[in-house]
């Protein structure tokens, strides 16, 4: 074997132990988190940084839009805290929607890891947290102010020479004043807190292992391999421009996402142009978000198997207006950002189409529904001793046909999460789920049929009523498209069982001994039926 070969396989090793890494980070978390947002639904992500805070590596655990904004979050760190003045012991945190993940629920922790008292790089982490204060996670604020408690950067632990690290117990003691759930956000705080330390530790003993001092040249070498992958991968290409849109339901009015996207040599440019302005509301996407999502539907059509990192990201561009519904300005409204966020990887599909005739898929439902469940005695009707509960469920939509096969019924794309068992949500309420299951025919006709969305049905057994947050449900009015000559998905619906329809984004009480029924959206068909 040559000495080329030799390095080169000595790479691939050091590259894989650096993804068992990652990955062990994000299981850490998994058994770690309180909340089952992140516990059971793998809302959360992990990474490795170099010093220079450049994204290496992801855990495959974990959605887009905390992995690829959290590419850029590390570097907003090092403006506050340079490199240099960070020591063993250290842990930064925020939840800044704009240069963390797009909004105040999600926490970024960044540990810098250290071998023999020098720094080799950086992990990050993050996870959605169930209650932030504020007006909870509903769309109706106008305002960030009115959405919950706001952690600029600053250290959660700070280290010391010859001592244990010194918690900040005053942001504790800040946030459980602040939130409804404050166990579990303390919990999935301390969480994110020892995922990173975990990885850290086995950075440090991979590097020993391999007689390596330091991180960067190997980081070096895995950004510069994926950027020259990501550049070749787009050089396959025909170069152009084209255009894509797409009208989803909005909030106080519809909302048309217009886009541009230009193939050039090696690199790809996206243009949010003509999108809709800002809402008033919560459902304006930052961003940081804007930029995830977008890579993201980049990566999936032209380089699926090239590693996402710093190297491979740098190759996709986006802009898009001030204060547009993709790119809001401070103070804006953000909670439900994901509303906007997770449907531009359709929009990008859609600019494919023409370039890529006859490999992309039909449009799907897009941005999951969450359903923001809560009850007590402030919920209008109900007796003073009516159990206080704040729980979350997932409802997930079909996605769009694909050219030479139907699109997967009851799954998360973009974001890849899980649903929460309903075992977990009834033993955390009184509610009771009387089914979950798939809803007959929502999915586009065509050669090959979109996906269906699911159905759930819940009830209070308390003979109480309980209140459920509509901010999140969209494609109620405009289905997901079919493409080629594909039928359109099914729309999705809202509604008592008692009859009465729940059509907007507002928050709705469910009455005393009514159910609850949310039918998720399907995906659009593929081609005409022979």
């Amino acid at each position: 074997m040559s000495e080329n070969q030799k390095q080169k396989l000595v790479r691939q090793i050091l590259w894989n132990r650096l993804i068992a890494v990652v990955e062990e980070q994000a299981n850490v978390l998994l058994k770690t988190a309180f909340g089952p947002i992140t516990r059971e639904a793998g809302d959360l992500s992990a990474g490795v940084y170099d010093t220079r805070g450049r994204m290496l590596a992801q855990a495959v655990t974990g959605t887009p839009g905390h992995v690829n904004t959290m590419a850029t979050a590390v570097a907003h760190f090092l403006d506050r805290f340079p490199a240099d003045s960070l020591k063993p012991g250290d842990v930064l945190v925020t939840n800044d929607p704009w240069m963390g993940t797009g909004h105040l629920f999600d926490f970024v922790i960044v540990t810098p890891a250290f071998l023999k008292g020098k720094l080799i790089g950086f992990f990050a982490s993050t996870c959605h947290v169930i209650d932030i204060g504020g007006r909870g996670f509903v769309a109706e604020a106008t305002s960030v102010y009115e959405e919950g408690l706001y952690v600029p950067h600053m250290k959660l632990m700070i280290g010391r020479k010859n001592a244990a690290a010194k918690r900040n117990e005053t942001l504790f003691s800040i946030l459980a004043g602040n939130v409804r759930e404050p166990m579990q956000v303390r919990g999935d705080i301390l969480g994110l807190v020892s995922c990173n330390a975990v990885a850290a530790r086995r950075l440090a003993a991979m590097l020993a292992e391999f007689g390596l001092g330091e991180l960067d040249a190997l980081g070096e070498y895995i950004v510069s391999t994926s950027r020259e992958s990501m550049r070749a991968a787009i050089r396959k290409l025909p170069r152009g421009t084209w255009r894509a849109s797409m009208t989803l339901d909005g909030y106080e009015a519809p909302v048309e996402l217009k886009a541009a996207l230009t193939v050039s040599n090696g690199t790809i440019h996206v243009d949010y142009a003509g999108t809709s302005a800002a809402s008033r509301f919560g459902i304006n996407s930052p961003k940081c978000y804007t930029d995830a999502y977008t890579s993201f539907g980049v990566k999936c059509i032209v380089a699926p198997g090239i590693p996402n990192n710093a190297g491979s990201l740098e190759m996709v561009t986006v802009s898009a207006p001030e204060d547009s519904i993709v790119n809001p300005l401070r103070p804006r409204a953000v909670t439900a950002r994901h509303l906007i966020g997770q449907m531009l990887p359709e929009l990008v599909f859609g600019c494919f189409d023409e370039p890529l005739a006859g490999k992309v898929p039909a449009e799907g439902a897009g941005s999951m529904w969450i359903l923001g469940l809560s009850g007590g005695p402030q919920v209008e009707g109900a007796r003073p001793d009516a159990t206080r509960f704040n729980v979350i469920s997932i409802g997930i939509g079909g996605m769009g046909a694909r050219p030479a096969k139907d699109g997967l019924s009851s799954t998360a794309f973009p974001s890849g999460v899980g649903a929460i068992p309903v075992e977990i949500t009834e033993a955390q309420s009184p509610l009771l789920f009387r089914r979950r299951e798939l809803a007959e025919g929502p999915g586009g006709e065509g050669r090959q049929r979109g996906g269906m969305g699911a159905v759930i049905e819940i009830e209070n057994t308390e003979q109480a009523p309980f209140s459920i947050a509509c901010a999140t449900f969209d494609r109620r009015h405009n289905p997901a498209r079919g493409r080629a000559g594909g039928g359109d998905g099914r729309v999705g619906r809202v509604a008592l069982a008692s009859g009465k329809l729940l059509p907007g984004k507002e928050t709705y009480v469910v009455p005393a001994g009514d159910c609850l029924i949310a039918e998720m959206p399907g995906g659009g068909g593929y081609g005409k039926r022979t």
